[in-house]
């Protein structure tokens, strides 16, 4: 027998996440009034890591208890800024209701930081010039919306001005190609929302005069995405090789290190990174690095750098970006922000919308068919979640369809459907239920270089290591059940042996 143990170490690894271990701040709320506590929160709901300050020592109080890291201090005051942890800051919101208290944290801030996005609000324009005057980036002026409106349109305005000034740093870098050739390249396996951006940052090198080839392991396996790339007639072939040397510089879209389901090796020196996944910021590198978890798409980023750089948008390339938006957002029904239907917005009028029809409805390959068909017979539920091991697959892709396929059953708030492929288990998760993050989940039971995704969706793949070669099928199907299962309800507290409802037994 297989012991589950040694599979190549990752089955076994320690499941604490170090959680408990300080994390820097990436936003500072300066004043937790009302607009500022309507910030927090949406900050929190996005899994932001924030820092709030206030001169209110009941408020400061509340907050911790709220488990918000907060700490008391008056904005106005030098000590009280220069307090603050900035390693790792990217953007503070001067939101306290005194004018005079926001005019001098901006001033203190810009002493300190060049290059933070101060994000600030004003009662007339008079004092939207004098913020802007000292420093402040973004000044929002509310006119009676609720706390929460005036909250997101705040978010709105900083989410369209990071991606205007990020949009330049990467001019700035693929201006030093130098004439050579730049390497875009996507993960194994690409999804539309993978490849559509890839295009997308050919085209602006295009624009730039700069060449580029789009880079990528494994196969475009499902049906839809073959489709996609067929009826949009892209020339794009896999990849059995990468010669860093050969180019001039290295991009990584929708993927974030290298070596991480790419076929990068993990010591690439990695130039651009454009990717909305989540991930251990500590872990990536490059010049340029924008990566937004808070919107449901990377062809999202990208449809607004085109915009940014008014590139004549051509129809192929709205298309797929637009497919690509629909697609990782699920018709804009998860993890959608205004960015995606600013950017749908955008590409709508240009796109081939009776094209995205004809790659929406594909013939379903018999093999999916059989994996829905076993994903369903082999369901295992516990509570809420929702398990299930397929067996031998080809295509990895189909696993998505059916973890949201069984989303639909009644009671089930979280599916993670898993099959064995050439050489790793894939699996794939979905959830709809929001007090769990499935893509964090996958991390924390499968480890950060295996697993990622969103707070509805996730996937990882689990290298099987010496076990690829076995010829023993059943002892490979159970220790790969075994395993994964009991990794994953380790994560997430549950008792197996006294809460598990076998499909036959709970009918």
């Amino acid at each position: 027998m297989v012991d589950e143990t040694t599979l190549n170490g990752v089955i076994a690894a320690d499941s604490s996440s170090g959680d408990d271990e300080a994390t820097l701040p990436h936003f500072a709320v300066l004043g937790s009034g009302g607009i500022g506590s309507a910030v927090a929160r949406i900050l929190e709901e996005q899994n932001s890591e924030l820092i709030l300050v206030d001169v209110d020592e009941k408020k400061v109080e509340t907050l911790r208890e709220q488990n918000f890291n907060a700490i008391l201090g008056d904005i106005s005051e030098f000590k009280t800024i220069e307090g603050i942890p900035r390693d790792e800051l990217k953007t503070v919101f001067v939101l306290s209701a005194s004018f005079d208290a926001n005019r001098k944290a901006i001033i203190h801030l810009r002493g300190l930081l060049h290059d933070v996005i101060i994000v600030s609000r004003a009662k007339d324009s008079a004092d939207k010039e004098e913020l802007e005057s000292v420093g402040a980036d973004i000044v929002v002026i509310p006119f009676g919306q609720t706390t929460r409106t005036t909250a997101n349109i705040i978010l709105e305005r900083l989410e369209t001005f990071a991606l205007s000034r990020n949009v330049y740093n990467l001019l700035r870098v693929l201006e030093g190609v130098g004439g050579r050739e730049l390497a875009i390249v996507i993960h194994d396996n690409p999804d539309p929302d993978a490849i559509s951006s890839a295009v997308a940052l050919k085209e602006i090198a295009a624009s730039r005069d700069v060449s580029s080839k789009l880079i990528f392991g494994g196969v475009v396996g499902h049906h839809e995405n073959k489709a996609f790339v067929n009826l949009l007639n892209f020339d794009i072939e896999p990849s059995t090789e990468f010669r860093p040397e050969e180019y001039g510089t290295v991009a990584l879209v929708d993927c974030s290190q290298p070596g991480v389901n790419n076929l990068l090796s993990h010591d690439t020196k990695v130039d651009i990174v454009i990717d909305h996944h989540q991930v251990d910021m500590n872990h990536v590198f490059g010049e340029h690095v924008d990566i937004r978890p808070d919107v449901g798409a990377t062809a999202t980023i990208l449809t607004f750098y085109i915009r940014e750089l008014e590139i004549p948008l051509r129809t192929p390339i709205a298309t797929a970006l637009l497919y690509g938006i629909r697609v990782d957002t699920n018709d804009f029904r998860r993890n959608t922000s205004p960015a995606d239907f600013m950017a749908a917005a955008f590409l709508y009028p240009t796109a081939d919308h009776d094209l995205i029809e004809k790659i929406r409805t594909p013939s379903i390959s018999t093999e999916a068919l059989d994996v829905l068909g076993d994903a369903i017979q082999n369901r295992v539920i516990y509570g809420s979640y929702l398990l299930s091991n397929v067996g031998f697959i080809r295509d990895r892709d189909v696993l998505a369809r059916a973890a949201d396929y069984l989303l639909n059953l009644e009671g089930i708030t979280t599916t993670m459907i898993f099959g064995i492929g050439t050489d790793r288990i894939y699996v794939s998760g979905r959830s709809r239920d929001m007090h769990v993050n499935i893509g964090k989940l996958m991390k924390d039971a499968f480890g950060e270089e295996c697993a990622g995704g969103h707070p509805s969706l996730g996937a990882a793949q689990i290298p099987l290591g010496v076990f690829s070669g076995t010829k023993d099928k059943e002892a490979l199907l159970k220790l790969s059940d075994e395993a994964v299962v009991k990794r994953f309800l380790s994560v997430v507290g549950f008792n197996s042996q006294n809460n598990r409802s076998k499909s036959k037994e709970s009918e």
